[in-house]
């Protein structure tokens, strides 16, 4: 495969390693993108958020969200989400994947199964 597969996360998560479980297991070569050490860039937040609602994007379950203050929670579009991203990656749903010029998020193996025949 010669696409560029790039999965985006934080290498302790559970999911993550479910996810880059499944690509090693099924030979699907693809870069690690950890934003604990690698951060994230304002235009790889606005190109995810041309294909993905902010609240799509943003992981409303987890702890980062809830401690999130009500103002911050308050009257969101893209130019806030982007904010609260920036300064918080941990909102960002992993995984992220990019694969062909599309996003796909969380770890689905039959979505994986799709995108990887």
């Amino acid at each position: 495969m010669s696409e560029s597969v790039v999965i985006f996360g934080i290498k302790a998560c559970d999911t993550m390693k479910k996810s880059m479980t499944w690509l090693a297991d099924k030979g699907v070569t693809f870069e690690f993108h950890d934003y604990k050490k690698q951060g994230i860039s304002e235009e790889k937040l606005r190109y995810w958020l041309s294909q993905v609602e902010w609240d799509v994007l943003i992981n409303k379950r987890g702890t980062t969200w809830s401690k999130l203050s009500d103002a911050d929670k308050e009257n969101i579009d893209n130019d806030k989400a982007v904010t609260l991203m920036l300064s918080n990656q941990s909102l960002i749903k992993r995984p992220l994947l990019e694969s062909g010029g599309k996003v796909y998020l969380g770890f689905k193996p039959d979505q994986y199964n799709e995108i990887f025949p």
